[in-house]
């Protein structure tokens, strides 16, 4: 058991092992601890810092701060600059996520099959995902974890009568319904990897090294043999000794789909698909005002969801709860009138929508190295982005909700229930929106034509040898729901495959 973090210059660190496994989120960590049950050496290599639940922050902005990756201030480069949310931590976007599970579609191995040419994974990825349910502790959100605001989603879903089998399903281990799961989970409820796989990992005879952000893949000839860098200071940003960790058997980049792509291109692969295919769940949220106090915050995060809309119009609906600095943000006004309008704050909720967007985007890396995404959201997705709006302001009103704040610039600031048909000639411009893009998708994407994929279906990389891609970047399609129990289930059998 070993852990290693931040050195200073001059303490350069030289280790090896069967495997090292760079990003410890959903990806990384599900494969090493499978090469760790192995029997197998595995370096679990993290960009960002350990942090102890009970070290975790109460605020939105300390969250910023500790857990996401650069102060979650990365934005698509398009029409409009949309935030890309990911974690920069020990567990990953794991940590700050809702914990919600959702097996993957069977009509997306379908899809696979057709499109991609990849034909062996449904058996062996839904086979891993049971394991996985058992592994997370999965549940069903308890009705004293549900909250006022879930409860009303609840009611609204019913009264519109939406046909939706799939109860919330959650990696949480008797969630009590705490509301901090943006801010990592200090009860140690939510089953993030860094409270499952990675102390597994460690118990097993694994090495963590955190602090340690990989520039590239080492290789020799056109086999990959490791990963070099520098260990970067949590606090001051500054760069600190190299470290180099050499593989015996292969190197596995689980860094997220931003920066996975990124780190083959600084390591000199030059792939035509390399960076191509970003898709994500664009999604923003719609205020329901109640005349008695729903206090969003008390219960679950994110404690309903509904698939019904899935296919058509291509949309997954969810309740939302978000802290009071980062509601501040999203209603308009300032000063005085701000400060009225969030003085509703304990009487309104938030719903929102993830479309299961068929744009394309891609990551570029910038003159610094860092990754660029370039998306915009075309004509056909910002309709069923309106669309969205349109079910959930329904909903709030099939709630009981007396008003809803859609927060479109250019529209009225709240809405009754006789105006609600004005959301049906919303702009279809994204810059009139507040939105964000999670579920990130793409950039090392699997499948048969080397062409137009950059790895096969068992996660390696076209043309090199022992580099293998265990993360959300190679998935090819858009899922249309929470892609954590595909990621873990695809990096698991990529792994044991190796093994």
């Amino acid at each position: 058991m070993s852990h290693v973090s931040f050195r200073e210059k001059g303490q350069d660190f030289e280790a090896s092992f069967d495997f090292v496994v760079v990003g410890s989120g959903a990806g990384g960590a599900a494969a090493a601890a499978t090469l760790a049950r192995a029997g197998r050496s595995v370096a679990l290599v993290e960009a960002g810092a350990w942090r102890d639940p009970d070290d975790y922050p109460h605020s939105a902005y300390g969250g910023l701060r500790d857990l996401t990756d650069a102060w979650g201030s990365q934005v698509t480069m398009g029409r409009a600059l949309w935030p890309v949310v990911q974690a920069r931590t020990v567990g990953g976007t794991t940590v700050i996520n809702s914990a919600i599970c959702v097996r993957t579609p069977s009509d997306i191995f379908r899809q696979w099959e057709a499109e991609h040419g990849i034909s062996d994974l449904e058996a062996a990825v839904l086979k891993k995902q049971d394991q996985l349910e058992r592994d997370l502790s999965v549940e069903e959100v308890q009705p004293n974890a549900l909250g006022r605001a879930n409860l009303l989603a609840i009611k609204g879903e019913a009264a519109l009568g939406w046909a939706d089998p799939h109860p919330m399903l959650r990696y949480t281990r008797g969630c009590d319904g705490g509301g901090m799961c943006l801010q990592g989970c200090s009860t140690r409820k939510k089953q993030s990897t860094n409270i499952v796989f990675v102390p597994e990992v460690l118990r097993l005879g694994g090495t963590l090294v955190t602090c340690a952000p990989v520039d590239r893949v080492l290789f020799e000839g056109t086999k990959a043999v490791g990963v070099t860098g520098r260990f970067l200071h949590p606090e001051r940003r500054s760069k600190g000794a190299t470290f180099t960790l050499r593989a015996t058997k292969a190197v596995v980049i689980a860094a997220s789909v931003t920066h996975s792509p990124v780190i083959l291109m600084r390591s000199g692969l030059k792939l035509p698909a390399l960076g191509k295919y970003f898709r994500a769940h664009p999604g923003t949220g719609v205020f329901g005002v109640y005349d008695e106090p729903v206090d969003m915050n008390i219960g679950a995060t994110q404690g309903w969801a509904s698939t019904a809309f899935r296919q058509t119009p291509g949309l997954k609906l969810e309740t939302l709860a978000i802290p009071p600095e980062l509601v501040a943000s999203r209603l308009s006004g300032g000063g005085v009138q701000l400060m009225e309008r969030l003085a509703q704050y304990r009487h309104i909720t938030m719903w929102c929508h993830a479309v299961r967007a068929e744009t394309a985007g891609r990551v570029t890396r910038s003159l610094f190295g860092n990754p660029v995404v370039h998306y915009t959201l075309d004509r056909p997705d910002m309709e069923r982005f309106r669309a969205g709006m349109v079910l959930l302001a329904r909903q709030h009103f099939a709630a009981g909700a007396r008003a809803v704040i859609p927060g479109i610039a250019g529209m009225p600031y709240e809405l009754s229930p006789d105006q609600v048909g004005l959301l049906d000639d919303a702009p279809l411009d994204p810059q009139k929106y507040i939105a964000i893009l999670s579920h990130l998708f793409g950039g090392c994407v699997m499948g048969k034509d080397a062409q137009t994929s950059v790895t096969d279906g068992n996660g390696r990389v076209h043309g090199v040898q022992h580099l293998v891609i265990a993360d959300a970047s190679v998935i090819p399609t858009n899922l249309g729901v929470n892609p954590q129990h595909t990621i873990m289930g695809l990096a698991q059998v990529f792994a044991e495959r190796l093994v």
